[in-house]
Protein backbone atom coordinates (compact mmCIF):
# COMPACT_ATOMS: atom_id res chain seq x y z
CA UNK A 1 0.00 0.00 0.00
CA UNK A 2 2.84 2.38 0.86
CA UNK A 3 4.42 1.79 -2.56
CA UNK A 4 1.05 2.49 -4.21
CA UNK A 5 0.68 5.76 -2.29
CA UNK A 6 4.18 6.77 -3.43
CA UNK A 7 3.27 6.16 -7.06
CA UNK A 8 5.26 2.92 -7.39
CA UNK A 9 4.42 -0.20 -9.37
CA UNK A 10 5.29 -2.96 -6.91
CA UNK A 11 2.14 -4.07 -5.12
CA UNK A 12 -0.44 -6.85 -5.18
CA UNK A 13 -4.04 -6.40 -6.34
CA UNK A 14 -5.16 -6.66 -2.71
CA UNK A 15 -2.80 -3.78 -1.86
CA UNK A 16 -4.26 -1.66 -4.67
CA UNK A 17 -7.85 -2.31 -3.59
CA UNK A 18 -7.08 -1.50 0.03
CA UNK A 19 -5.07 1.58 -0.94
CA UNK A 20 -7.87 2.93 -3.11
CA UNK A 21 -10.32 2.49 -0.25
CA UNK A 22 -7.89 4.28 2.04
CA UNK A 23 -7.69 7.15 -0.45
CA UNK A 24 -11.47 7.41 -0.45
CA UNK A 25 -11.62 7.52 3.33
CA UNK A 26 -8.49 9.61 3.87
CA UNK A 27 -7.51 11.39 0.61
CA UNK A 28 -4.47 12.96 2.28
CA UNK A 29 -2.76 9.57 2.67
CA UNK A 30 -0.55 10.29 -0.35
CA UNK A 31 0.58 13.49 1.37
CA UNK A 32 1.32 11.43 4.49
CA UNK A 33 3.38 8.86 2.59
CA UNK A 34 5.36 11.36 0.55
CA UNK A 35 6.03 13.60 3.53
CA UNK A 36 7.32 10.58 5.45
CA UNK A 37 9.67 9.77 2.59
CA UNK A 38 10.90 13.37 2.57
CA UNK A 39 11.47 13.17 6.33
CA UNK A 40 13.62 10.05 5.91
CA UNK A 41 15.81 11.84 3.38
CA UNK A 42 16.02 14.98 5.52
CA UNK A 43 16.96 13.04 8.66
CA UNK A 44 19.52 10.90 6.81
CA UNK A 45 21.29 14.00 5.52
CA UNK A 46 21.27 15.46 9.03
CA UNK A 47 22.80 12.30 10.49
CA UNK A 48 25.53 12.20 7.85
CA UNK A 49 26.33 15.81 8.72
CA UNK A 50 26.75 14.67 12.34
CA UNK A 51 29.37 12.17 11.23
CA UNK A 52 27.23 9.01 11.17
CA UNK A 53 28.42 6.47 8.61
CA UNK A 54 26.44 3.39 9.68
CA UNK A 55 22.69 2.91 9.37
CA UNK A 56 20.27 0.15 10.41
CA UNK A 57 16.97 0.74 8.60
CA UNK A 58 14.17 -1.44 9.97
CA UNK A 59 10.88 -1.69 8.08
CA UNK A 60 12.43 -0.78 4.75
CA UNK A 61 9.45 -1.41 2.49
CA UNK A 62 9.69 -1.66 -1.30
CA UNK A 63 12.82 0.24 -2.38
CA UNK A 64 11.75 3.63 -3.73
CA UNK A 65 14.48 5.94 -5.01
CA UNK A 66 16.21 7.70 -3.51
CA UNK A 67 16.74 5.04 -0.87
CA UNK A 68 18.40 5.72 2.47
CA UNK A 69 21.80 4.42 1.32
CA UNK A 70 21.67 6.61 -1.78
CA UNK A 71 21.06 9.70 0.34
CA UNK A 72 23.82 8.76 2.81
CA UNK A 73 26.36 7.73 0.19
CA UNK A 74 25.76 10.81 -1.92
CA UNK A 75 27.23 12.84 0.94
CA UNK A 76 29.51 10.17 2.44
CA UNK A 77 30.30 7.40 -0.08
CA UNK A 78 31.80 5.19 2.64
CA UNK A 79 28.46 4.88 4.47
CA UNK A 80 27.24 1.37 5.33
CA UNK A 81 23.56 0.47 5.47
CA UNK A 82 21.66 -2.66 6.50
CA UNK A 83 18.01 -2.84 5.47
CA UNK A 84 15.59 -5.02 7.43
CA UNK A 85 12.07 -6.09 6.42
CA UNK A 86 9.89 -9.17 6.91
CA UNK A 87 8.16 -9.03 3.51
CA UNK A 88 9.56 -11.51 0.93
CA UNK A 89 8.43 -9.16 -1.86
CA UNK A 90 10.80 -6.55 -0.46
CA UNK A 91 13.61 -9.11 -0.49
CA UNK A 92 13.02 -9.85 -4.18
CA UNK A 93 13.45 -6.19 -5.08
CA UNK A 94 16.10 -5.23 -2.56
CA UNK A 95 18.89 -7.38 -3.98
CA UNK A 96 18.44 -5.87 -7.43
CA UNK A 97 18.01 -2.24 -6.42
CA UNK A 98 20.06 -1.67 -3.28
CA UNK A 99 23.46 -1.26 -4.92
CA UNK A 100 26.21 0.35 -2.87
CA UNK A 101 29.06 2.63 -3.83
CA UNK A 102 32.47 0.99 -4.07
CA UNK A 103 33.57 2.74 -0.87
CA UNK A 104 30.51 1.77 1.18
CA UNK A 105 28.35 -1.27 1.59
CA UNK A 106 24.69 -2.29 1.75
CA UNK A 107 23.08 -5.49 2.99
CA UNK A 108 19.54 -6.77 3.32
CA UNK A 109 18.13 -8.91 6.13
CA UNK A 110 14.72 -10.57 6.04
CA UNK A 111 13.64 -10.42 9.67
CA UNK A 112 10.83 -9.17 11.90
CA UNK A 113 11.03 -5.93 13.84
CA UNK A 114 9.47 -7.77 16.76
CA UNK A 115 12.70 -9.74 17.29
CA UNK A 116 15.38 -7.06 17.75
CA UNK A 117 17.90 -9.43 19.35
CA UNK A 118 17.85 -11.64 16.25
CA UNK A 119 18.34 -8.58 14.03
CA UNK A 120 21.42 -7.46 15.95
CA UNK A 121 22.91 -10.97 15.91
CA UNK A 122 22.31 -11.62 12.20
CA UNK A 123 25.43 -12.04 10.04
CA UNK A 124 24.11 -9.43 7.61
CA UNK A 125 24.36 -6.92 10.46
CA UNK A 126 27.55 -8.09 12.17
CA UNK A 127 29.47 -8.32 8.87
CA UNK A 128 28.34 -4.92 7.66
CA UNK A 129 28.19 -2.72 10.76
CA UNK A 130 30.70 -2.19 13.55
CA UNK A 131 28.51 -1.88 16.65
CA UNK A 132 31.45 -0.50 18.63
CA UNK A 133 31.11 2.65 16.53
CA UNK A 134 28.02 4.91 16.20
CA UNK A 135 25.05 3.51 14.31
CA UNK A 136 21.81 5.28 13.38
CA UNK A 137 18.71 3.12 13.83
CA UNK A 138 15.95 4.23 11.45
CA UNK A 139 12.34 3.25 12.23
CA UNK A 140 10.24 5.19 9.76
CA UNK A 141 6.48 4.67 10.00
CA UNK A 142 6.88 1.10 11.25
CA UNK A 143 6.37 0.79 15.02
CA UNK A 144 2.65 1.59 14.86
CA UNK A 145 2.29 -1.71 12.91
CA UNK A 146 4.26 -3.78 15.42
CA UNK A 147 2.34 -5.55 18.21
CA UNK A 148 3.74 -6.20 21.66
CA UNK A 149 6.07 -4.11 23.78
CA UNK A 150 7.50 -1.74 21.20
CA UNK A 151 9.36 0.25 23.86
CA UNK A 152 11.30 -2.88 24.75
CA UNK A 153 12.07 -3.40 21.06
CA UNK A 154 13.64 0.05 20.84
CA UNK A 155 15.60 -0.28 24.07
CA UNK A 156 16.92 -3.70 22.94
CA UNK A 157 18.07 -2.22 19.64
CA UNK A 158 19.79 0.74 21.26
CA UNK A 159 21.35 -1.02 24.28
CA UNK A 160 24.46 -2.51 22.59
CA UNK A 161 25.15 0.50 20.38
CA UNK A 162 28.05 2.84 21.02
CA UNK A 163 27.62 6.33 22.48
CA UNK A 164 27.08 8.74 19.62
CA UNK A 165 24.53 6.41 18.03
CA UNK A 166 21.13 7.77 17.04
CA UNK A 167 17.49 6.72 16.98
CA UNK A 168 15.44 8.28 14.18
CA UNK A 169 11.77 7.51 13.77
CA UNK A 170 8.35 8.60 12.58
CA UNK A 171 5.08 7.34 14.04
CA UNK A 172 1.41 7.75 13.20
CA UNK A 173 -0.88 9.73 15.50
CA UNK A 174 -4.54 10.63 15.76
CA UNK A 175 -3.76 13.70 17.89
CA UNK A 176 -5.10 15.95 15.14
CA UNK A 177 -8.41 14.13 14.64
CA UNK A 178 -11.48 16.05 15.75
CA UNK A 179 -12.91 13.33 17.97
CA UNK A 180 -12.94 9.55 17.54
CA UNK A 181 -15.26 9.59 14.52
CA UNK A 182 -13.60 12.40 12.58
CA UNK A 183 -14.61 11.74 8.93
CA UNK A 184 -11.41 13.41 7.71
CA UNK A 185 -9.10 12.08 10.41
CA UNK A 186 -6.24 9.59 10.38
CA UNK A 187 -8.43 7.21 12.40
CA UNK A 188 -10.47 6.48 9.25
CA UNK A 189 -7.33 5.33 7.43
CA UNK A 190 -6.26 3.14 10.32
CA UNK A 191 -9.65 1.41 10.23
CA UNK A 192 -8.91 0.31 6.65
CA UNK A 193 -5.74 -1.42 7.83
CA UNK A 194 -7.50 -3.07 10.77
CA UNK A 195 -10.32 -4.35 8.54
CA UNK A 196 -7.64 -6.24 6.58
CA UNK A 197 -6.15 -7.81 9.66
CA UNK A 198 -3.23 -5.40 9.96
CA UNK A 199 -2.75 -4.26 13.56
CA UNK A 200 -2.05 -0.56 13.91
CA UNK A 201 -1.64 1.54 17.05
CA UNK A 202 -1.43 5.34 16.85
CA UNK A 203 0.38 7.14 19.66
CA UNK A 204 0.30 10.59 21.21
CA UNK A 205 3.21 13.02 21.26
CA UNK A 206 4.05 11.97 24.83
CA UNK A 207 3.93 8.28 23.90
CA UNK A 208 6.29 8.89 20.99
CA UNK A 209 8.62 10.87 23.25
CA UNK A 210 8.85 7.83 25.53
CA UNK A 211 10.80 5.95 22.84
CA UNK A 212 13.62 8.40 23.46
CA UNK A 213 13.91 7.89 27.21
CA UNK A 214 17.62 7.88 28.07
CA UNK A 215 18.54 9.58 24.80
CA UNK A 216 19.29 13.23 24.11
CA UNK A 217 16.53 14.54 21.85
CA UNK A 218 17.71 16.67 18.95
CA UNK A 219 15.87 19.99 18.77
CA UNK A 220 12.99 20.55 18.22
CA UNK A 221 12.20 17.22 19.90
CA UNK A 222 9.06 15.33 18.89
CA UNK A 223 7.42 17.30 16.11
CA UNK A 224 5.08 16.76 13.17
CA UNK A 225 7.50 15.55 10.53
CA UNK A 226 7.14 18.43 8.05
CA UNK A 227 8.00 20.87 10.86
CA UNK A 228 11.15 19.06 12.05
CA UNK A 229 14.15 21.36 11.40
CA UNK A 230 12.49 22.59 8.23
CA UNK A 231 14.38 25.87 7.94
CA UNK A 232 11.43 28.01 8.94
CA UNK A 233 9.14 26.92 6.11
CA UNK A 234 5.58 27.79 7.08
CA UNK A 235 2.71 25.30 6.85
CA UNK A 236 -0.95 25.91 7.71
CA UNK A 237 -2.23 24.04 10.79
CA UNK A 238 -4.45 21.94 8.51
CA UNK A 239 -1.32 20.31 7.07
CA UNK A 240 -0.59 18.73 10.47
CA UNK A 241 -3.84 16.79 10.21
CA UNK A 242 -3.08 15.67 6.66
CA UNK A 243 0.34 14.31 7.66
CA UNK A 244 -0.48 12.98 11.16
CA UNK A 245 3.02 11.61 11.75
CA UNK A 246 5.33 12.62 14.56
CA UNK A 247 9.05 12.41 14.06
CA UNK A 248 12.12 12.80 16.21
CA UNK A 249 15.83 12.05 16.42
CA UNK A 250 17.67 11.18 19.64
CA UNK A 251 21.36 10.69 20.40
CA UNK A 252 22.79 8.09 22.74
CA UNK A 253 25.17 9.89 25.05
CA UNK A 254 26.34 7.10 27.35
CA UNK A 255 26.95 3.38 27.29
CA UNK A 256 24.34 1.09 28.85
Amino acid sequence: MYDYFLGGKDFYDADRVAAEQALRDFPAVRVTARTNRDFMRHVTRYLVEQGVRQFLDIGTGIPTEPNLHQVAQEHAPESRVVYVDNDPMVLAHARALLVSTEQGRTAYLQADAGDPAAILAAPEVTRTLDLSRPVAVSLMAVLHFVPGDVYDIVSTLMAPLAPGSYLAMSHVTTDFDDGERDPEGMGRLLDVYRERGIPVRPRTRDEVARFFDGLELVEPGVEVIHRWRNGGIQHPPSHDKQVSLYGAVGRKIRAD
